[in-house]
């Protein structure tokens, strides 16, 4: 594999284990020197295991380190960010992939499961945004790697369902609704340094997709078509997002599922009334005019149900 992201510094969260593996091995193969901020916990977000970041770390070598606390509070986002500036001398590279799940009906849901997965999925990925920013947008003042500096990269992972919706899922799919938000805001704050952010949406088989309960026919045969997706189209897509050639593209949502991949579209107006509302009785014409276009009520699930690529 090309050498292309010699003399780069990458930090992965969850990069212990399935997607976040195949991405810090794809990076690091790649040249980067690495830091890989996995607390070893389960997808629940309950326990931990250090040795899932440091065993990877020791296999690595020496341009890897382990970062075995939980990232989501402001303290321990900064302090992985501080870790690949004082060991390998910067931070060019940020993907945010960790995520947990707790799944339940909006009517029976528990809100310190809503507070946990928000804080982990969505609160961590800002917070470590914020500290490595800051890092970056130093960079670019000082050019690191060159004139001008072109280095620096944010890749947030995010998830259909935070667009489509999927039973049960309020707190994960707000969650990652949320992290592309931050995605486009990002992307705009660092436009003038010259840092790119963009989502990816994976498919893949991972720890998530196998926690899946389909609700229905549709949703089973989503299920196994997913467990049968490799996670390395996903590292090779953020591979090239965080190369040279990457550096025109930023505030984009993409998605690879196999050898396919999606321009994911973003929320814009696409159709209006004729005529402005100047009355209320008017809201039942006006409304049925724009019917048509109402997005249907599926899951993520059901639209990507169809045969992927592999």
């Amino acid at each position: 594999m090309a050498e292309g992201l010699t003399g780069r510094v990458a930090l992965v969260t969850g990069g212990g284990r399935g997607i976040g593996r195949a991405i810090a091995e794809t990076l690091h193969a790649q040249g980067a020197s690495l830091v890989i901020a996995d607390s070893g916990t389960g997808i629940s977000g309950e326990g931990a295991d250090p040795a899932v970041a440091t065993d990877l770390a020791k296999t690595l070598g020496s341009r890897a380190a382990a970062f075995t606390d939980s990232v989501a509070s402001p303290e321990t986002a900064k302090a992985a960010v501080d870790l690949a500036v004082s060991r390998f001398g910067g931070l060019d590279i940020l993907v945010n992939n960790a995520a947990i799940l707790r799944d339940a009906f909006v009517f029976k849901a528990d809100p310190a499961d809503w507070d946990a997965v928000i804080r982990t999925n969505l609160s961590a990925a800002f917070y470590l945004i914020a500290a490595a920013t800051t890092v970056m947008r130093d960079q670019a003042k000082a050019n690191r790697g060159g004139d001008p500096y072109a280095w620096g990269r944010i890749v947030n992972l995010v998830s259909t369902a935070g667009f489509y919706g999927n039973y049960g899922q309020a707190a994960y799919a707000s969650a990652k609704a949320g992290l592309f938000g931050l995605t486009r805001v990002t992307a705009l704050d660092m436009a003038r340094a010259r840092v790119t952010c963009n989502a990816v949406a994976p498919f893949a088989a991972t720890r998530v997709t196998e926690s899946i309960k389909p609700q229905n026919p549709a949703q089973q045969a989503y299920k196994d078509k997913a467990m049968t997706i490799p996670v390395q189209p996903v590292a090779d897509l953020i591979g090239f997002l965080c190369s040279d050639e990457g550096a025109a593209i930023s505030g984009q949502l993409i998605g690879v599922r196999g050898r396919e991949l999606f321009l994911l579209s973003q929320p814009r107006p696409i159709t209006a009334a004729t005529t402005v509302v100047e009355r209320p009785d008017q809201l039942p014409v006006k409304i049925k005019a724009l019917a048509p276009h109402f997005a249907p009520l599926e899951t993520d699930l059901e639209a990507f149900a169809g045969k992927p690529v592999l």
